[in-house]
Parts: structure tokens; C-alpha cells; sequence
């Protein structure tokens, strides 16, 4: 089958590999019909996550078909219409019981201890071969992929993957209230459903920072004030539109490879920074590949963070749901302590928002599929995932639909 496969730092490629089969009882096949290409991707290829295993399929977002079970899948059936969650979870374990799928204590193959274990990432993550595919095995599936009823389209579905619940899962962690007033940092995908996210989980107002225009011409079509950090000072504004006060939640949504602004009164700051952000990036990731414009690691990895905690008032809350490598040490420590904030994050608990979430897509309450700007053959992969990678205009969520 085909698969997309990490080789090497900036070096991702469409390769021929075997096809995969049951190990365990309590695993199932799937002929992916939708995947998708998520920043979290970008960071192996660009280096800031290391510890990628070369060989490794990519990819943690994906839909398809059934077409074979293991004698412990009791749930489903070969031609069963399925969304896989991007993070693994046993179901049984005590994390799982609570709702923390993602801190599951048997899912990841390094033990207990070692968290998160999802498709498609690094050493420390499993590995577990990826999605972006024509098949995947699929561990623990009689407890993580979730039953699509025909009126969900593919489209809809492959936000219920990872973007859509993350979203939902930064905006709990940021304890969004009624009438509470919300700051998303970072437009893309994650940001987007953030707006609606933070919409429906009672904001009264919503901000969303970024420096990409027609991201931020998606994000004021969901109903957020935008602000682009390429011509205003994001903290400055928020303070002036909020009196003073700043804003009540923050939910982070940029990660490692956050921009400094290239122009306008942020530059100027950023610039006397310059020291310090490169050290960041050199420590986040210690090997880099460019290649021209592409693979080109962030320039500023606590730009985002440095941006929250200014911005949100004193006795606020931040979640963050931004992806940092565990080499990420950087953080406004001081000031957040001297603001009483609450500062929460983590990985998404897909499994646990999931069922909720398409519900509310079943329902016609929302249609996931907005975000989607880009529906790409797997046999043009590379040149989505280079396109993306350099934030295109007009490229804000990319699908790929695997051929046979």
C-alpha cells in the first residue's frame, strides 16, 4: 500500500510499505477513505519534535471502513463506517475510566509512565504507525474508533478526528464561562474550532490573534474580533478593547513554531528578543534541514506564550493546547505567578469528546467541514504537506483521500 513516510528531518516521502495486519485481539483494520495533514506533522519534518523513528508512517487523523477485527473487538464489524481518535486508549485503565484516554497506562508500548501514545509521532509516543494511508491497524479499537451514521459526511467527520475535540478540550482546560471574554492565539485549524468552541461553551466575546490575513478572515467570519500581529501590538489592543482589564481565558493554540511578527509596533519588541528565540529554537530543535522557504522551524517558540499571559487579566486561566516538545523549557514563570493565573494543558482526551462533539455535527448544530480549504489525492501529498507548511494563503486545513 501507499503510505506517507518519515525519513528524516525535512524529509518526508510517499512510499510503497506492507500492509498491515492483526497483532492483538483487540485490534482492527481499516481502509482509510480520509485522512488529513495536521501541524503536529509539520513539527517532525521541521525538526521541532525530535525523536522520530525513520520509517515511521505519519498521520493521527483519519476515517475509513472496517475491514477486519481481532477476536477481542466485540463492537464492530468488517463495513462499519468508523472516525479514529488521534490519541490511544485501553478503556480499562484508571485513566481511561476518569476520561484521560490520552494519559492511558497500557496504550503506550514505552509503560505507564511515558503519557501519550498517538499515531503517527515519535519514539516516546509508541510508535505507532500513522494514517496518512490506505490502511492502518488500529490499537484498542474496540474501545477508540467511534461509529459514523451516513448523514455525518466524510468531510464533517475528519474534523471529529483531532481538531475539533482539541479545540473543544482548550477551550475546558481555559474554563470558558458564560459571558467570559476569550483570547485564541493562533488562527489556524485548532483556532478556528477554538472561536466556535469558545462560542458554545458560553464566551461572550471572542479575539483570536494571528498574522496569516485570510486565517484571520475565516476566524471573523466565525464571529471573533481579529488581530494581526503583522500590523498591531496584540497585548496593546487587547488591553485597549477590554479597558484595561485584559481578557478573561486564553486558549493557545499556536505551539513550538510560533512567528515573530515581521512588521508593525510587535516587530520592534520581538527584535530585542531575537537572542533569546533563537536559543528556544535551537534547543527545541537541535537539528534542522531547510529547504529554501520550507521545513524552516519557528522563529520564535515562546512568542504565543509571552502573548497569553500578557494579554489575560490578573486571577485568569490559560489553556494550552499548542503543541511543546518536552525540550520546551521556556515560560514567563514570573509573570504568570505574579498575575494569579491558572495555566492548564495537555494532549487532547479524543475519545472522551468525540461521541458529544458528533452529536452536535448529526444534529446540523455545526458543520466541521467549514475549516476544510484543501481536499488533496495522496499521490500529491508532498506538494500539500510543502504548501502548508509555508501557511499558503487560503490554506488553512488540508484532507487527503488515499486512492486505490
Amino acid at each position: 500500500m501507499q503510505a506517507v513516510v518519515w525519513h528524516g528531518v525535512g524529509d518526508v516521502r510517499l512510499d510503497e510499505v506492507p500492509d498491515p495486519g492483526i497483532s492483538d485481539p483487540t485490534d482492527a483494520i481499516v481502509e482509510i477513505t480520509t485522512s488529513a495533514i495536521c501541524g503536529t506533522d509539520l513539527h517532525f519534518v521541521r525538526g521541532t519534535m525530535s525523536g522520530m523513528v525513520e520509517g515511521t508512517v505519519l498521520g493521527h487523523e483519519a476515517l475509513g471502513i472496517v475491514r477486519e477485527v481481532g477476536s477481542g473487538v466485540r463492537n464492530l464489524r468488517p463495513g462499519d463506517r468508523v472516525v479514529i481518535p488521534s490519541t490511544i486508549g485501553c478503556g480499562t485503565c484508571s485513566y481511561c475510566r476518569a476520561g484521560y484516554y490520552a494519559q492511558c497506562d497500557r496504550a503506550n508500548p514505552n509503560g505507564p509512565a511515558a503519557g501519550t501514545c498517538f499515531f503517527g509521532g515519535p519514539q516516546t509516543t509508541g510508535p505507532v504507525d500513522g494514517l496518512q494511508a490506505q490502511y492502518a491497524r488500529v490499537p484498542y479499537a474496540n474501545i477508540g474508533p467511534v461509529w459514523l451514521p451516513e448523514e455525518v459526511t466524510d468531510e464533517q467527520a475528519i474534523m471529529l478526528s483531532d481538531i475539533y475535540p482539541t479545540a473543544w478540550f482548550g477551550c475546558r482546560l481555559a474554563e470558558v464561562g458564560q459571558g467570559d471574554t476569550v483570547l485564541v492565539m493562533g488562527a489556524g485549524p485548532v483556532g478556528q474550532f477554538s472561536i466556535t468552541s469558545a462560542y458554545q461553551q458560553g464566551a461572550g466575546r471572542v479575539l483570536c490573534v494571528d498574522g496569516v490575513p485570510s486565517r484571520l478572515e475565516q476566524a471573523r467570519a466565525r464571529g471573533a474580533e481579529v488581530v494581526d500581529f503583522n500590523a498591531e501590538d496584540p497585548v496593546a489592543v487587547v488591553q485597549e478593547i477590554t479597558a484595561g482589564v485584559g481578557v478573561d481565558r486564553v486558549v493557545e493554540a499556536v505551539g513550538v513554531d510560533a512567528q515573530r511578527p515581521e512588521r508593525g509596533p510587535a516587530a520592534e519588541q520581538a527584535e530585542e528578543q531575537s537572542a533569546v528565540f533563537e536559543q528556544e529554537r535551537a534547543q527545541v530543535a537541535p537539528e534542522q534541514h531547510p529547504q529554501g522557504g520550507t521545513w524552516v522551524p519557528g522563529d520564535a517558540p515562546s512568542q504565543s506564550l509571552q502573548w497569553a499571559v500578557q494579554a489575560v487579566a490578573k486571577a485568569g486561566t490559560i489553556g494550552i493546547i499548542g503543541v511543546y516538545p518536552p525540550e520546551m523549557t521556556s515560560f514567563p514563570t514570573g509573570a504568570a505567578m505574579n498575575k494569579n493565573l491558572t495555566v492548564k494543558m495537555g494532549n487532547c482526551n479524543h475519545r472522551r469528546y468525540i461521541p458529544r462533539l458528533l452529536d452536535l455535527v448529526r444534529t446540523g448544530a455545526v458543520d466541521p467541514s467549514s475549516v476544510l480549504t484543501q481536499v488533496e489525492e495522496l499521490p500529491s501529498v508532498l506538494d500539500a504537506y510543502a504548501t502548508f507548511d509555508q501557511r499558503g494563503s487560503g490554506w488553512t486545513k488540508v484532507a487527503l483521500r488515499p486512492t486505490g
